[in-house]
């Protein structure tokens, strides 16, 4: 009696199916199509929302260690949010309230005095010493009035923003977004931990212990280093608006919020800053400006060396090679605030990895057999 085989017959696979049928497969490659077109357009869409999200997420991480810190001192968890949300909140209306005022004031100055700038740059020994070294002082000349000329004309200026109602309608959004973040940082600061442990709770429930460490560690990471940064970047505002003031640098103000934003950008932010402080010290008083630049050099050591490692202690080491990159990637995708949080990003994925992928792979003794 004969074997009769068990195998069963072959079956045409889907895709051979559909393969089959071409209407129906360009129907699907036009729906897919549309579909991934009109999902795009959403999130382009919602980019502004998804921004304000996102930045009122870091900002109750940076808040997290202190809520945790009262709660350490005997203080209920729920008063421990009032106090610092309501600290924010206070740090927060004075800087809208005294900062943006003073900026757009100084900002009008400076543009109506970079053309006396020009002009004793021109008449100066080592310009002139430039120019009958090269022997082009015809075209120096001429550069400097078209943009003495160029400058000279306010709506100029405003052209830079897109036109006057372009700014006041930034300047607007600006101060609405603020108090949106604001309300989005209350709600996320009272809601961390539960968001935490519905987060984990999607998991498996032999993975949730696990996912709950990582998620802590992630937590904390990006909340010591948007809070490092922040100290980092206070400190450095306030030592450029006293440095600027004791020099008579006539844009201080300005100089010290520009201060407090750039310098937030990892690694390349100081330099950037130094940079562009220098110019308008050197500027606006002449050779005394060399003083800020060889200070501020030696505080951006300071800051490198001492200041940054006991600071960011407890945040998420990220080799500087991947700082650049993240940096570069998120300031493509999302401008300044793009720069900010690539950091945090990147160390979160970085822990992923370490934490996740890379123990699977160690788990892999054997290569797969082939069939």
């Amino acid at each position: 009696m004969g074997t009769e085989s068990t195998t069963p017959p072959p079956r045409r696979s889907r895709i051979a199916a559909v393969i089959d049928r071409p209407f129906v497969l360009g129907f699907l490659a036009v729906a897919g199509g549309l579909t991934a077109i009109a999902l795009g357009g959403a999130l382009v869409s919602l980019s502004g929302v998804l921004v304000s999200l996102g930045v009122a997420l870091f900002v109750a991480l940076a808040l997290e260690p202190l809520v945790r810190w009262l709660e350490r001192h005997r203080m209920s968890r729920g008063l421990a949010m009032a106090v610092v949300f309501a600290a924010f909140a206070v740090v927060m209306a004075a800087l809208v309230s005294i900062v943006v005022p003073v900026a757009v004031t100084q900002i009008v100055e400076f543009a109506g005095a970079v053309p006396g700038y020009l002009t004793s740059m021109q008449d100066a020994d080592w310009f002139k010493n430039l120019v009958s070294a090269t022997g082009q002082g015809d075209l120096y000349s001429s550069v400097l009035g078209n943009l003495r000329s160029w400058l000279a004309n306010p709506n100029n200026i405003f052209a830079l923003g897109g036109g006057a109602l372009a700014v006041g309608t930034g300047v607007v959004n600006g101060v609405s977004t603020t108090l949106i973040v604001i309300v989005l940082t209350l709600y996320f600061i009272a809601a961390l931990e539960s968001m935490k442990r519905g987060f984990v709770s999607l998991a498996p429930a032999h993975s949730r212990a696990r996912l709950r460490r990582i998620t802590d560690q992630i937590a904390d990471s990006v909340g010591g280093y948007v809070s490092g940064m922040a100290i980092l970047a206070a400190c450095n505002a306030v030592l450029t608006f006293i440095l600027l003031s004791i020099l008579g640098v006539p844009f201080a103000p300005l100089l010290a919020v520009l201060a407090l934003f750039v310098t937030m950008i990892p690694m390349i932010g100081s330099v950037v800053f130094w940079i562009i402080a220098s110019l308008v010290s050197l500027l606006s008083i002449g050779w005394v400006g060399f003083v800020f630049v060889g200070v501020y050099f030696a505080y951006m050591q300071v800051e490198a060396y001492v200041m940054c490692p006991r600071v960011m202690s407890k945040a998420v080491s990220v080799p500087g090679i991947l700082v650049l990159i993240g940096a570069m990637v998120g300031g493509t995708l999302l401008g300044l605030l793009g720069a900010l949080v690539a950091v945090p990003v990147t160390a979160s994925l970085l822990m992923i990895l370490n934490e996740v992928w890379i123990p699977k792979q160690d788990a892999k003794l054997e290569a797969p057999v082939e069939q």
